[in-house]
């Protein structure tokens, strides 16, 4: 791999090609992106790709743009990279020129690649959902004593020279000025390269760099980044988090390098939690290994039921609040009923959302959030038909304002596709958690929602690996992420295990769970388990009011799976009309 010469036909013709694809086609703003930052290179006018004359002349940002406060670009350069390295790994795996965006900064380079000098990816050891549903999965990252010996020595003076100048004096919990929990603060400081190579001191910052750049348009986090030569930095919140890394040979493998990081809890003083990857030989010439790294670490710290929330959670779940509402409060509840799915869990986000000002309740994130609640919301008495289209109706107008004020946020586009899906508009659907996934790959809620939702519409194979990544990232396991694993068990014949996790799928999924969990207990020859369900799915309103597999139909478009669903249920005992008419 070379860097190439500016051959402006062969660029171009790469260009071609790449914008074609239509995961960029659909894209018009990355289009244009990648179009004005390839030009301007081919050009020779690399001092006018920056971030301000980015947002100006392809984002339409005003000419008092302040790259300092609206962070657009560095959001859509992630995006950008992210399209590309997926092009690269997919369609374009053959392309001879590679047009690649560095971390860091906005001009490309143009790098020249033999494909059959490529080696190809190892392939990763099949652990297709390999937990028990009746256990609590072992908690990710916790600390080993070799981590504590490994840290003590390589970063404890560091880390104790930087608490000395910048931790404030201690606070005992995480308040505001008028006692109300707040977002936490996290510092990611400079990664420190203990390796003899100075080679990689870029690279080894760039992983820091990229952290930051993808953690700060979270709507629950402050972040900062922290470099180890800057005498005068602000000091740390009291109540916050550090971030600390290095890099070093692999004791194992010296060709190889470790990267380890932790996170400590200014508060007590103590590390809540911890990761170490190991990067191949191989990997280190990969342009894109920085943005895997830091994909890894995201997929916890960017995560609201990660360490950085424990403190606020716990809150909720011991205090009521009353007149302490704000928007990190809110969205922390919203993400608690995302976990259950129960009423008591939805009213009290409901209710957290209302409370808040006016000025609140109209940003992007709160509307999308009050969308999903109004959209999901279900009748107490009778189910009124009419009463549920108006919902969806004002949500749907609530949703399309969220995206005008927040174009890219992941939050936003993810709450779009859920109601798409239930409105039975697949393609939109897919389309919504693509573009939710391209502004925040470490969403995993929209990860395993989108996984789910391709299940349904059968492309189980394709969500495997989505839904695994999902459960694999987190310690609390929402309920209905157990929905691909059901069907998987389904497929593969082991119906003790698609009965477990259809138990714990259907406290989520009033429709679903129940059907699915008939579905096992049916192929485990359980006469009994089949009987248990069978209320359960008779009495789900919007059944009795459309019909089961009417209703059924909207959601799955998969035939195999909705024929085997009309059969099981039949041979139960539904009556025939009772499956495509109301009653």
């Amino acid at each position: 791999m070379a860097e190439a010469k500016d051959d402006r036909d062969a660029v171009l013709a790469a260009l071609d090609r790449l914008t074609a694809w239509p995961e960029m086609a659909r894209s018009p703003q990355l289009t244009r992106f990648l179009d004005y930052i390839v030009n301007r290179r081919l050009d020779g006018d690399t001092q006018s790709i920056k971030a301000y004359s980015i947002a100006v002349d392809v984002f339409g940002r005003p000419a008092d743009f302040d790259p300092q406060s609206d962070p657009i670009v560095r959001v859509q350069a992630r995006r950008l990279r992210a399209l590309l390295d997926q092009y690269y790994r997919g369609p374009g795996a053959d392309e001879t020129l590679q047009i690649v965006l560095p971390i860091g900064r906005y001009v490309p380079d143009f790098i020249e690649v033999d494909p059959s000098t490529q080696p190809a990816p190892a392939p990763a050891a099949p652990r297709f959902f390999d937990l028990d549903a009746n256990e609590n999965p072992a908690p990710r990252g916790h600390v080993t004593v070799s981590w504590f010996v490994l840290l003590i020595i390589a970063i404890g003076a560091a880390a104790l020279a930087y608490s000395l100048s910048t931790w404030g004096p201690r606070q005992e919990q995480q308040v505001t000025q008028n006692g109300v929990m707040q977002q936490p603060s996290l510092r990611v400081m400079e990664f420190q390269n203990l390796t003899d190579d100075p080679s990689i001191t870029a690279s080894v910052s760039g992983v820091a760099v990229e952290l930051v750049d993808r953690l700060q348009p979270l709507s629950f986090l402050t972040v900062d980044y922290g470099s180890r030569g800057e005498a005068n930095a602000e000091p740390v919140r009291a109540d916050g988090y550090v971030l600390t890394g290095i890099i070093r040979r692999d004791p194992g493998a010296p060709s190889n390098l470790q990267y380890s990081v932790i996170l400590t809890d200014l508060t007590t003083n103590s590390v809540v939690w911890n990761r170490s990857l190991v990067v191949s030989e191989r990997q280190l010439s990969d342009p894109g290994r920085i943005d895997r790294i830091s994909s890894d670490i995201l997929d916890v710290l960017g995560n609201p039921r990660g360490p950085l929330h424990t403190r606020a959670r716990l809150f909720l779940t011991q205090n009521p609040l009353s007149g302490g509402e704000n928007l990190y409060l809110c969205r922390l509840l919203f993400t608690m009923y995302r976990e259950s799915s129960t009423l008591g869990a939805a009213e009290r986000a409901r209710s957290c959302y209302a409370a808040l000002p006016e000025s609140d309740q109209k940003t992007g994130i709160a509307l999308a959030a009050a969308a999903s609640l109004l959209a999901e919301e279900t009748d107490s008495g009778k189910p009124s038909a009419t009463a549920q289209l108006d919902r969806y109706r004002t949500a749907n107008e609530m949703l399309g304002e969220a995206v005008r004020i927040l174009p890219t946020n992941s939050f936003v586009w993810e709450q779009r596709a859920r109601l798409h899906e239930v409105l039975g508009e697949h393609g939109l659907a897919e389309a919504a958690y693509g573009t939710a996934l391209q502004s925040n790959p470490s969403n995993l809620d929209a990860l395993a929602a989108h996984a789910r939702h391709m299940a349904f519409i059968g492309r189980l194979e394709q969500a495997i690996p989505l839904a695994q990544r999902a459960l694999d990232a987190h310690t609390i396991i929402p309920d209905w992420y157990y929905g691909v694993p059901t069907l998987v068990a389904i497929r593969e014949g082991d119906f003790a295990k698609a009965g477990r996790y259809a138990e714990v799928y259907a406290r989520s999924d009033r429709e679903m769970g129940p059907v699915l969990a008939i579905l096992a207990a049916e192929g485990a020859g359980d006469q009994a388990g089949v009987m248990r369900q069978l209320p359960r799915v008779l009495e789900v309103p919007s059944f009795r009011s459309v019909g089961i597999v009417t209703q059924l139909r909207r959601r799955i478009t998969d035939p195999a799976l909705l024929d085997r669903i009309r059969t099981v249920l039949a041979e139960a005992g539904v009556p025939p009309l009772s499956l495509v008419t109301a009653y």
